[in-house]
């Protein structure tokens, strides 16, 4: 494989695929699953491949692809992995299987299958870009899918919800456009050098002003806190998780929301060292009350798959926690947080879906007494919610209590604020449960059918992942930690900052980092 361009065929791999889909005849509607499953499990493959061959112990980029695409604006296809984005795309191409085969598409699936390759090229494509104009285009690009996915598939209100998603992300994006464009100029006018996109390029040389930067460094905040989404920017995501089909709901909570702490950590942090340093505060704030509200707000819904919705609010707000602790533990647990959140909300969503297939109804007061008639996925839906809730055992655990760490040696009260969010995740998760699972059946709950074989295989993987990352964590969190040491040494050079001693002893923690 050396000298293979695995990340950009890894890229374009789906949007190729999707390109094949819609040339398949609607007449051939079982050919199109089978093509668009075979090309998201081939690029599935080569994501496990990548990981596989992952240089453990190094900071530096690996795979990396870089082809002058615009000289004259200093643009360039330039794709590369480390810890921080390797597990962001093994998870988006494991998810993205799952939410084809897992779900019931009920009209067009030959559209609908071809939105989810292109979506996936463009999640794929911003972890892995790291050109900042490449990773605009990419970042844009799932902007598209995902906002017709909701709108075509979606369920009553799904104009409404689609439009919304789509108005919100986009007036990010445009800000944060601006303030690409302006990096780029000024870092070319204080270095007397040609303009330049490149990540690495841009965090080397004369530093741009501190109002330029702060103004720049707010301009990301806003497009990637809109994608968390941070409170107080977060009423698109109740809407479009409600109202999208199950397979977009599994994308959207496992994998389109982690582009938002994603770019945080990648180009706000990495970018603005000093910037993150200084208004840090101002971010763990809102991430605290974006926790303890998510909790609140979703102990309060009456519609099961809205209250999962409300719990991602609280859970990502958990993961900017982590990131902006700047510490080696809360990095690290950020970024863990990230790739558990997506297994274990999107293996709630399935759920919730197959739930209403059954019973057309998401309603909490309507159901009742599903675990006797339905025990199998009663079962499974008890694993999942104690992973989303926390439990040790269970991936949630791991990058919880590593973001508790993180942030209580360095803003204790903060941390202790947060760690009523998991009290809180336990309380309306369980009752929750209690309420849709628990109790005598009556009417249609009584006679509701259990999981099929085909949805047991589905949730296997999940379920798989879930426990072994519960257990053992450390394959993961040793590819993770040299690439987080690197941000914080980087901060640690800019800024002077010292995260305390005690932050920095997970294994492996490079010395620069402290």
């Amino acid at each position: 494989m050396r000298g293979f361009p695995i990340l950009t065929v890894l890229t374009m791999l789906p949007l190729a695929t999707a390109v094949i889909v819609v040339l398949v005849p609607r007449a051939r509607a079982e050919f199109v699953r089978l093509v668009a499953v075979g090309g998201s499990l081939v690029t599935l493959v080569l994501a496990a491949y990548l990981t596989y061959q992952f240089a453990t112990g190094t900071p530096d980029f690996q795979f990396e692809t870089q082809h002058t695409y615009i000289q004259s604006f200093g643009i360039s296809w330039h794709l590369g992995v480390d810890g921080i984005s390797l597990f962001l795309v093994l998870l988006t191409a494991f998810l993205f299987p799952l939410a084809m085969v897992g779900p019931t598409v009920h009209k067009d699936t030959k559209s609908y299958l071809a939105w989810l390759l292109v979506l996936e090229t463009g999640c794929l494509g911003s972890f892995l870009a790291l050109d900042l104009f490449l990773f605009f285009l990419f970042f844009e690009v799932t902007l598209v899918p995902m906002y017709f996915i909701i709108a075509g598939w979606g369920y009553a209100n799904r104009a409404y919800a689609s439009t919304k998603f789509f108005l919100y992300t986009f007036a990010g994006s445009a800000v944060m456009l601006v303030g690409m464009i302006a990096l780029a100029l000024l870092h070319a006018n204080a270095n007397g050098g040609q303009v330049t996109f490149d990540l690495m390029a841009l965090t080397q040389g004369h530093p741009i002003g501190d109002t330029a930067a702060t103004l720049i460094f707010l301009s990301f905040v806003l497009a990637f806190g809109i994608k968390v989404p941070l409170f107080p920017i977060h009423t698109w995501l109740p809407d479009a998780h409600t109202e999208a089909p199950t397979g977009g709901s599994v994308i959207l909570a496992g994998v389109l929301l982690k582009l938002g702490t994603y770019g945080l950590l990648r180009f706000g942090i990495f970018l603005f060292p000093k910037q993150a340093h200084d208004l840090a505060p101002l971010l763990l704030v809102l991430a605290v009350i974006g926790m303890i509200y998510g909790a609140l707000v979703a102990t309060m819904q009456k519609d099961l798959k809205r209250l999962v919705a409300y719990s991602s609010v609280a859970h990502l707000g958990f993961i900017v926690l982590g990131l902006f602790a700047l510490t080696s533990q809360g990095l690290s647990g950020g970024v863990t947080q990230m790739v558990n959140h997506g297994l274990s909300t999107g293996a709630l969503f399935l759920l919730v879906g197959m739930v209403y297939e059954r019973r057309h109804t998401r309603q909490i007061a309507e159901l009742g007494g599903l675990q006797k008639a339905a025990p199998w996925l009663a079962g499974i839906f008890t694993i999942v919610m104690l992973s989303s809730i926390g439990v040790p055992g269970l991936n949630g655990f791991v990058g919880e209590f590593l973001i508790l760490i993180g942030t209580f040696v360095t803003h204790r009260w903060y941390a202790v604020v947060g760690a009523t969010g998991v009290i809180l995740a336990a309380l309306y998760l369980l009752w929750a449960y209690q309420r849709v699972f628990h109790g005598e059946p009556t009417g249609d709950n009584a006679t509701m059918p259990d999981m099929s074989w085909r949805e047991r295989w589905v949730m296997l993987p999940l379920l798989v992942a879930i426990v072994f990352l519960g257990v053992y964590p450390k394959p993961m969190l040793t590819r993770i930690q040299p690439s987080v040491d690197r941000v914080l040494a980087h901060v640690h050079d800019v800024t002077g900052y010292q995260q305390p001693a005690v932050a920095g002893g997970l294994p492996g923690a490079a010395a620069g980092a402290k």
